[in-house]
């Protein structure tokens, strides 16, 4: 048997309960151009604790299908996100 899949990617929703949705991206080069292109893709992953949050760089590893279309779980946090300032603006009327 072969070693089951790891891919590192971004938190971007963190909305369900007990899934996170992670974009991967990776480099290919162009066949006919040679340029190096940039492609993403987006995975359903379990997080059983909820420890990711949106933002989160998270490594996500293969699994047997836990529902439709969620094939990978949340193996660990690599790096948290970074608190996002909130900026008050106060309109003058």
């Amino acid at each position: 048997m072969g070693q089951r899949r790891e891919y590192t990617g971004t938190v971007i929703s963190d909305k369900m309960q007990k899934t996170v949705t992670v974009k991967i991206m990776h480099l290919s080069k162009h066949p006919k151009y040679s340029r190096i292109m940039k492609h993403y893709k987006k995975f359903k992953a379990h997080d059983e604790k909820g420890i990711a949050k949106a933002g989160d760089m998270v490594v996500i590893a293969e699994t047997r299908p836990l529902s439709k279309d969620k094939r990978f779980r949340v193996a660990r946090v690599v790096k948290k996100a970074e608190a996002a300032h909130i900026v008050l603006k106060e309109e003058i009327q």
